[in-house]
């Protein structure tokens, strides 16, 4: 995140680069059908907050990512979002989980887009967003072959 900040004692602005409170990544840009992916969650957020959401979507789909794995624990959960209590985080800074889905593209690629968000009192306050491509595997490619 970027902002101006302007200099009183010398009439100028300057571009300052600003932490985020939140941030999604991924270990790679792009995933196989099937493939496993591990993303992390860097949450740097000081205030009050209840829980954090991921949730994912897959363009021109209604097909989702499943998330496996949080911090180390089995998941196993079949729904596009995934609720996770502020007590289940502690003071973890550093989130990671693994992902997957069984989407076919119809062409060489889908966009699928997920989001973090922090929740207090049913509002967001903070979120980010990553968009991960999703490519044939080759036993899909063989079958349409």
């Amino acid at each position: 995140m970027k902002a101006f900040i302007y200099n009183t004692i010398t009439p100028k602005y300057y571009l300052i680069e600003l932490a985020k409170e939140i941030s999604i990544s991924f270990n790679r840009p792009e995933v196989s059908t099937g493939e496993i992916v591990h993303g992390r969650i860097q949450l740097d957020y000081q205030g009050r907050f209840d829980s954090l959401v991921i949730n994912s979507q897959i363009e021109n789909s209604d097909d989702i990512f499943r998330i496996l794995n949080f911090n180390g624990s089995n998941v196993n959960y079949p729904y596009a979002r995934l609720s996770i209590w502020k007590e289940e985080i502690g003071n973890k800074q550093t989130l990671d989980f693994a992902t997957v889905s069984q989407h076919r593209p119809t062409k060489v690629f889908s966009n699928a887009k997920f989001r973090v968000s922090i929740i207090q009192e049913h509002k967001e306050i903070v979120s980010d967003t990553i968009s991960i491509k999703i490519t044939k595997s080759p036993t899909t490619d063989s079958n349409t072959g």
